[in-house]
């Protein structure tokens, strides 16, 4: 399958590192417009969504998969945005894959800051600027049950991480927090001393398995499904000048 695949990802895996999971056309992280683009310019087989813009530009449509998929595409999600559409796309046909996408199938009402981080432009190359609150929750369960902090003081650090906007959430700026209102100072000590190499990273892991089912697996044909535009994306068409495009685009 891999050649005729692409994937939109950022901050969560340097592309360098996902090239030597899976041969594949890397695009920056997933926005509006972009797998609309993505089917238009390159005619993939099977797209992979794991990173995305929320904040800054709007973030890519469910419609927009779905016609994708209406084309005959694969449409597959893991670790970040890539988890949130699969999960609520699924029903209709996105494939997701990993922890993250299997927990936002199980909690529909989780928050999408589980998994937002802030990040550079692409030209920059999209580089992650803090770290994921679902990654940090892991880490510090992960730490409590090695005792390295008590279940009150991983509470402690789970609350002041998520206080933190998303922009600048991160180890050290959780870590500073906790000495500032004195929290248990010595497991705070114990935990840094602790984390490097023992951090857990879910959306690494997630995109790394994605990527390597993708490398492997037999890719199945898909029927076209029925789509139906909507005016609001039609709109969102004719504000990216790609209403012609779309127009020409063979049925």
């Amino acid at each position: 399958m891999a050649g005729d695949i692409a994937v939109l990802l950022g901050p969560t895996l340097p592309v360098a590192e996902a090239r030597t999971h899976l041969d594949a056309l890397y695009l920056p992280p997933a926005e509006q417009g972009s797998v609309f683009r993505a089917v238009l310019d390159h005619r993939p087989a099977a797209i992979a969504i794991v990173d995305g813009a929320f904040a800054q530009r709007p973030a890519v449509r469910h419609k927009e998969i779905l016609w994708a998929m209406s084309q005959g595409v694969e449409m597959h999600g893991a670790a970040s945005m890539g988890a949130l559409r699969a999960a609520e796309l699924a029903p209709c046909g996105m494939i997701g894959h990993g922890l993250i996408y299997r927990w936002y199938r199980r909690i529909p009402l989780a928050d999408d800051e589980e998994v937002a981080v802030g990040m550079t432009p692409p030209e920059l190359g999209s580089a992650p600027l803090g770290e994921a609150l679902v990654n940090m929750r892991l880490t510090l369960r992960r730490a409590a049950r090695r005792g390295i902090l008590a279940p009150l003081t991983r509470a402690a650090l789970e609350r002041l991480a998520r206080q933190q906007g998303f922009l600048d959430r991160s180890y050290p700026a959780t870590i500073a927090a906790a000495r500032a209102a004195g929290i248990a100072p010595a497991e705070i000590d114990a935990f840094e001393e602790w984390l490097p190499g023992n951090a857990v990273d879910a959306k690494r892991a997630d995109t790394i398995a994605l990527l390597r089912h993708l490398a492997t697996a037999p890719r199945t044909p898909l029927p076209r499904l029925p789509f139906e535009l909507t005016e609001a994306w039609a709109a969102d068409l004719e504000a990216a000048g790609q209403w012609d495009d779309y127009l020409a685009f063979p049925a």
